[in-house]
């Protein structure tokens, strides 16, 4: 028994520690993330079209142009920051005109390093002159209209520095700038030109150990930290209906994108597998470490938005609801790729992206991969779901492996009230929401055309529970002591834990071979658990399952709480033996065997409103094993209930010092093994 023992106990414990793997992001190659957070490889939705730069144009190179803007009538203008000046193109990309110096009031005027560029509907150009230290409006032929200067107000703090670095403006003329420095928020000028305050400021982050010790030092040496305030704003984005996307160069944030109404309020769906983030399950160590940075952001049709990160230079495109459609794009010497992204925006269905070092226009234009995905976000924008789920089969048949698309054709159908076809797309496309709407729907459908067999099951059900109790109370009249054998033992003492565990021990009717049935029964209805759950409540990756591992969750603690509390128990005068351990400990297993199947069947029948019972479920087996595991601790060795709760804890600091010991101990060996690997690849190479 001991033998055995001890080699379950090595061969759990080196299954316990083996971690699951995701699949990170390779360089240079296009992917969406499934909803278990893998990189799926998917057909280039765009592909290069043409790059262009300012030689091919025939006004010089370009001087590290930092801003791109493609107007309504589809006029692209660039800010060439490095010459001092804007370069007009039209559609085709050929120069109209180059903006570099006017008349200011009848005074000679110019362009200092403008890094942001924007036009209206009415053909105002808006030019962040960053240098100049203020925002100049031209007409569309270039001629001087007014000089917006820094913001004057008892609001702005002292030492404020005004650097507008981008520029956009609403429908309503209100006139949004992003200044470098400015953590209070985004600067808002009316149409006049006056300053209206700040909107949507970042909230801020700081270490919580950083928050303690400024709480524990001295006045001054507080003065000389470094002070909490919010990240700045590196960029913004104004749509068709008037909200404001922004970007925040922040590394590991998950809101490095918002949404913001006339008011400030960040209102971004974020319903997708994963926020708007960029890449996710990226390494902190390599050649491009870290999360993704985001630098531009372009509004599209139907909702969409394309965020650009300067850390791998891609384009991430999402929908409305926040989900990841495609991404493109990548640092290289290749022709598509890019050196240093400045800026994004649309052409129409094409992307237009500005690359600082190279100083280039590169236009992307989409394959039928992306146009179609296109096509079915807007069809489904615009409320025609059926031409949206013909667009999506399209995309399915190119890309089996694109959840979304699942998605989309599942709300097509839930519209045309096929709820049934439509569960069958939801779980496709592990959309957890939608198919619990769809389930409650056909699940009503199903009641009320079957509503005479289910009542006849359910007065059936209860006819034969209540007869079967009215037997069992007839035999058992009479009788003042209820005997229990070996195989009911488990069940008696669930109900009646003090007497049960003493008949257990002291009257010899507990079982080695009966707790090991109830683990190894705890095992299998585990994996029944996980396996068959309802899908609204299983979470699990059923294709990456592995039975095996629920020896780490159940068959590992349960060795180690037995060989931690007989060790413990040992010096503290415990008459339990190692035996009676192990039985008290599967027998309160018992109830985690007893609710997990019909657990199971519930979880078959609910919608996620309903699921609440199903965890409580849960919380009720954990709760009643603990407690039996207490009475059984406390009966076994004979302690006070206030020793026994010491005890119990203290087992759990026991395991915590084997679980150290195991990790430093396998890795010794795996360091000696290395070692001498090492040392006899030297021998074999020298001899």
């Amino acid at each position: 028994m001991k033998r055995t023992i001890a080699v379950l106990f090595i061969m759990t414990f080196l299954i316990g520690f083996a971690a699951p793997v995701h699949a990170g992001p390779k360089e240079n190659y296009n992917y969406t993330y499934n909803f278990w957070g893998d990189a799926v490889p998917s057909p280039s939705p765009y592909v290069l079209e043409t790059n262009i730069n300012g030689g091919d144009l025939g006004i010089g190179a370009f001087g590290a142009p930092q801003d791109l803007f493609v107007s309504s009538d589809n006029g692209i203008y660039v800010a060439d920051t490095g010459n001092n000046r804007i370069v007009v193109l039209d559609e085709t990309l050929q120069v109209e005109q180059v903006l570099s110096e006017f008349d200011n009031h009848g005074k000679p005027d110019a362009l200092k390093g403008p890094e942001g560029v924007f036009v209206d509907d009415k053909g105002l150009i808006y030019v962040a002159d960053t240098q100049n230290r203020r925002l100049i409006v031209l007409e569309a032929d270039g001629s001087f209209v007014r000089e917006i200067g820094a913001p004057e107000s008892s609001l702005l703090r002292e030492g404020f520095q005004y650097t507008p670095t981008k520029v956009a403006v609403d429908r309503a003329e209100r006139i949004f700038v992003v200044s470098r420095g400015s953590y209070e928020g985004i600067i808002e000028f009316d149409s006049e030109g006056s300053f209206n305050g700040f909107i949507g400021t970042n909230r801020v982050r700081f270490d919580p150990l950083d928050l303690l010790w400024k709480r524990m030092s001295t006045k001054a040496q507080r003065d000389q930290m470094e002070l909490f305030v919010p990240l700045e704003f590196n960029n913004l984005d104004v749509d068709r209906d008037g909200f404001i996307y922004t970007t925040t160069s922040e590394e590991n944030s998950f809101q490095p994108i918002k949404k913001l109404n006339p008011s400030g309020a960040d209102i971004l769906r974020s319903e997708g597998y994963f926020p708007p983030m960029g890449d996710i399950n990226t390494r902190k160590v390599g050649s491009t470490p870290g999360s993704s940075i985001f630098i531009d952001i372009a509004s599209d049709e139907g909702g969409m938005y394309n965020a650009l990160d300067s850390k791998r230079g891609r384009i991430f495109t999402y929908d409305k609801d926040g989900n990841l459609l495609y991404m493109f794009g990548g640092l290289g010497s290749q022709h598509d790729n890019f050196r240093t992204p400045s800026a994004i925006d649309m052409l129409g269905d094409r992307v237009v992206i500005l690359d600082k070092d190279r100083a280039r226009i590169s236009l992307f234009e989409p394959t039928r991969y992306g146009s179609m995905i296109r096509e079915a976000v807007i069809s489904l924008y615009n409320g025609k779901s059926e031409e949206a789920s013909a667009a999506w089969s399209q995309v399915l048949q190119l890309n089996a492996n694109f959840e979304v698309g699942y998605i989309g054709i599942g709300k097509s159908l839930l519209k045309k009230g096929e709820n049934r076809e439509a569960m069958t797309y939801f779980k496709l496309g592990n959309e957890r929401a939608l198919y619990s709407e769809a389930f409650k729907r056909y699940r009503k459908e199903l009641v009320l055309e079957r509503f005479g067999y289910i009542v006849t099951s359910i007065a059936a059900a209860v006819g034969f529970i209540f007869l079967a109790i009215k037997l069992g109370r007839r035999k058992m009249a009479g009788q003042h002591y209820e005997e229990v054998g070996v195989l009911k033992n488990p069940f008696y003492t669930m109900m009646h834990p003090f007497n049960g565990f003493w008949e257990m021990k002291y009257e010899n009717k507990g079982r080695l071979k009966v707790a090991f049935f109830i683990l190894l029964s705890l095992v299998i209805v585990t994996i029944i658990k996980r396996q068959y759950s309802g899908f609204v409540v299983n979470f699990n990756n059923l294709a990456a399952l592995n039975s095996i591992d629920e020896l780490k969750y159940i068959v590992l603690p349960f060795v180690l709480w037995c060989v931690a509390n007989w060790s413990l128990t040992t010096l503290m005068d415990g008459e339990g033996k190692f035996k009676d351990i192990v039985m008290a400990t599967g027998y309160a297993l018992m109830p985690m065997v007893v609710i997990n199947i019909p657990q199971v069947l519930y979880s078959r029948i609910i919608t996620g409103e309903e699921s609440s019972f199903y965890y409580l479920l849960d919380a009720i087996a954990l709760f009643w094993s603990i407690g039996l595991l207490f009475v059984g601790t406390m009966t076994v060795h004979q302690y006070s209930a206030g020793k026994t709760v010491v005890t119990m804890a203290l087992t759990l600091v026991v395991i915590g010092i084997l679980v150290f010991l195991g990790v430093l101990f396998f890795s010794m060996m795996q360091q000696m093994i290395s070692f001498v690997v090492s040392i006899y690849k030297e021998l074999a190479f020298r001899v």
